[in-house]
C-alpha cells in the first residue's frame, strides 16, 4: 500500500505547526501561489475549522506570521 500523497494544502498546515509558524512569504515560496490564493487556503482551513492565529512581528516592517493554534485539530 502507498503513502498519500502530500498536497499544497497538507504542506501549508506543516508550515503553521512550526513554533515559529509561517510568513505570507514563506507559504507562497512552499506552495507556487500567490499572496491572494495562500490567503483564500487559510481562509478556507478556518471554514473547516482550523484555528489560526495571525501574530504581527516585534521588529518594525517585520512580516507578520500565521500559526495554528494549540489544539486545533486537522481539517477534514
Amino acid at each position: 500500500m502507498s503513502k498519500r500523497k502530500q498536497t499544497k494544502i497538507d504542506k501549508v498546515q506543516n508550515l503553521l505547526r512550526r513554533p515559529s509558524g509561517a510568513s505570507l512569504e514563506a507559504l507562497c515560496k512552499a506552495t507556487g501561489w500567490q499572496p491572494h490564493s495562500v490567503r483564500a487556503a487559510l481562509s478556507g482551513l478556518r471554514k473547516k475549522g482550523v484555528t489560526i492565529e495571525r501574530r504581527t512581528s516585534d521588529k518594525p516592517n517585520g512580516p507578520s506570521t500565521y500559526h495554528l493554534a494549540a489544539g486545533t485539530g486537522e481539517a477534514s
